[in-house]
C-alpha cells in the first residue's frame, strides 16, 4: 500500500483542449481543520495505505493546503434541467477536482466537497456544513453496502469554521470518489451553447476513458446513450428495490456512470409509502419516490437531445435513434425491477403472474403503513409474527398462502432460500433518524462514534451485528417530524 507521496494522481479531465470543461482553482482549507472519520474500505480502492490517517500533515495534504506536486486542482462547469427547468450554466460551487488515480486497473477521481468558492458558486461560500457532509459520508458507503452504484467516500474533515445556511452551522469537508464526476448535464452544457466540438471531443473522453468496448462501434455515441439507459434503469430499479428516494434528480446530479450521485434530502422508506416526498423543497413532488422511473426518463431524454449532433448529422434520423433507444428504458427498467423483487422474495425467474403477486404485496404495505424493510427481513426468517403486521389479517393470510404456493415451483431448499433472501434483504438501512441523532451528537457534543458505528453497519447492511441491534427497529415517533430541503 502507498503513502500519500506514492499515489500517482493525474488528471486526464484537465488535459481537455476547450477551455470551458472547467475552471483551475485553488482550494480554500478550514479553519483548525481535523480528521473525523476516515473510510478504510474506500482507501483500499486507490491503494492508500490506512496509517496514514495518522500523519500530522493528513488533512493538511488531502485538503490541499499543502498540495502534492501532481494535484491540479479544477472545477467542472456544467448545465442542467433543475426541478424540469433548465439552467444554462451551473458547475462545481463547492466541489474542486484533486485528480485522478488508477489502481488495480480501476480509475478513481478525488473531489473535494466544501474547499471553498469557485468560478460557479455563484456568489455562495463554497463551503459544506458538518450535517450534510456527514449524511453523504455514511449514505455513498450505505449504498454501496446495499449492491448500488455509488460515490464513495473516502474520508470527511471537520473544522472550527462558522459557516450560515439557516443557521451558524460547523463547516466541514469530504473527500469523494467515483470513476468521474461527469454529470448528464455536462453534455447539455455543450449542446445548449452550440460547442459541437466541444461535445464530441467530452463524449470521446468518456468512452476512451471508460467505456473503451465503444470504440470499435459503428456508433459509439448512440452506443453510449444506449449504457447511460441501461445504468440508468438499472440504478432506479435498484433505489425502488431498497425503498431509496433521491430526493433532487436534477440533470445536474445524474453520474453519466449510472451511479447514485450528490446526497442531499435522500431518504430511505419506513413504512411503505410511494408517494413519499423526502424534500421539503420539492413542493410539487415532482421526485416523490414513485415517480422516480419516470424521472430517470426525463433525464434520459435530456442527455440524449444533447447527443444528437453526435448521433447522427441528419437531425430528424438522430432523433428517430435517440426515441428508438429511449424507447427500451421502460421495459429495462421495469425487467430489472421485478426480478430485484422477486429475489426479495426467494423467488427466482419472474412468471407471468408474480408480478401481480408483487403488486397486491405492495398493495399490503401500503395499505397497513408497513415497515418496508423490517416486513422483507422477518420474511427471509419466516418469522412468526409476519401476519401481526396487517390489519386486517386475512388480507395478509390470503396474499401469504398464494405466496407459498408459488414457492412450491421453485427448485431450492427452505434453507437455501432464506440464504439468499437474507443476502438480499438488509437488515439496516440509513434512516434519517439515525442520521439526526449522529448529526446531533457530532454538533453539540463532538462526538463521533455513532458516525463510526454507523460506517461499520451500513458498509454490510445484510450482517446480524448484533451489537448495534437498536439500528434495525422501527424508528421513532419524532422521526415522523424530520424535514429535509435541499441544503441538506
Amino acid at each position: 500500500m502507498k503513502t500519500l507521496e506514492e499515489l500517482c494522481f493525474n488528471n486526464t479531465f484537465s488535459q481537455l483542449t476547450d477551455h470551458e470543461f472547467y475552471s483551475k482553482v485553488d482550494t480554500t482549507p478550514l479553519n483548525n481543520q481535523h480528521l473525523i472519520s476516515f473510510n478504510a474500505n474506500a482507501a483500499a480502492l486507490i491503494g492508500l495505505d490506512i496509517h496514514e490517517q495518522s500523519r500530522d500533515d493528513f488533512c493538511d495534504i488531502i485538503s490541499g493546503k499543502t498540495p502534492l506536486h501532481n494535484f491540479f486542482t479544477l472545477a467542472m462547469c456544467y448545465a442542467g434541467h433543475q426541478f424540469g427547468q433548465f439552467v444554462p450554466r451551473l458547475g462545481d460551487g463547492r466541489a474542486i477536482l484533486l485528480g485522478q488515480l488508477e489502481h488495480d486497473n480501476k480509475k478513481w477521481d478525488l473531489q473535494l466537497k466544501g474547499a471553498g468558492p469557485t468560478p460557479y458558486s455563484r456568489g455562495s461560500d463554497g463551503r459544506a456544513v458538518l450535517r450534510s457532509t456527514i449524511r453523504e459520508y455514511l449514505c455513498s458507503e450505505a449504498m454501496h453496502g446495499l449492491g448500488i452504484a455509488s460515490s464513495r467516500a473516502l474520508c470527511m474533515l471537520g473544522s472550527d469554521e462558522e459557516v450560515y445556511r439557516e443557521q451558524i452551522e460547523s463547516g466541514a469537508m469530504l473527500v469523494r470518489m467515483a470513476p468521474s464526476h461527469i454529470r448528464f448535464g455536462t453534455f447539455e452544457y455543450f449542446y445548449y451553447t452550440n460547442q459541437h466540438r466541444a461535445l464530441q471531443e467530452l463524449a470521446d473522453y468518456l468512452i476512451t476513458e471508460h467505456y473503451p468496448a465503444l470504440c470499435d462501434i459503428e456508433n459509439p455515441y448512440l452506443a453510449l446513450l444506449s449504457q447511460c439507459i441501461d445504468n440508468t434503469a438499472l440504478l432506479i430499479a435498484q433505489w425502488q428495490a431498497v425503498g431509496f428516494s433521491h430526493g433532487v434528480m436534477n440533470t445536474d446530479n445524474m453520474s453519466i456512470h449510472g451511479l447514485t450521485l450528490d446526497y442531499g434530502p435522500f431518504g430511505f422508506l419506513d413504512a411503505f409509502k410511494p408517494d413519499y416526498i423526502c424534500n421539503h423543497s420539492d413542493y410539487q413532488g415532482r421526485y416523490a419516490f414513485k415517480n422516480q422511473p419516470e424521472m430517470g426518463l426525463f433525464n434520459l431524454s435530456c442527455l440524449a437531445q444533447a447527443l444528437l449532433p453526435l448521433i447522427c448529422n441528419d437531425s430528424d434520423k438522430a432523433a428517430e435513434l435517440a426515441r428508438a433507444e429511449l424507447a427500451k428504458y421502460q421495459s429495462l427498467h421495469l425487467e430489472y425491477y421485478h426480478q430485484l423483487i422477486n429475489s426479495k422474495l426467494g423467488l427466482g425467474k419472474v412468471l407471468a403472474d408474480d408480478i401481480v403477486l408483487q403488486k397486491e404485496l405492495l398493495n399490503l404495505l401500503q395499505q397497513n403503513q408497513t415497515d418496508y424493510t423490517i416486513f422483507f427481513r422477518a420474511l427471509s426468517n419466516n418469522d412468526d409474527k409476519l401476519a401481526d403486521m396487517f390489519i386486517p389479517r386475512e388480507n395478509f393470510d390470503r396474499w401469504f398462502a398464494s405466496y407459498q404456493q408459488r414457492l412450491r415451483l421453485e427448485n431450492t431448499t427452505a434453507a437455501d432460500r432464506k440464504s439468499c433472501m437474507l443476502k438480499t434483504n438488509p437488515k439496516y438501512i440509513l434512516r434519517n433518524y439515525l442520521l439526526e441523532t449522529a448529526i446531533e451528537r457530532a454538533n453539540n457534543e463532538k462526538n463521533y462514534a455513532d458516525i463510526e458505528n454507523l460506517l461499520q453497519v451500513m458498509s454490510s447492511p445484510f450482517d446480524e451485528h448484533p451489537e448495534f441491534e437498536h439500528f434495525a427497529g422501527l424508528p421513532p415517533e419524532w422521526a415522523s417530524q424530520i424535514q429535509l430541503s435541499c441544503s441538506s
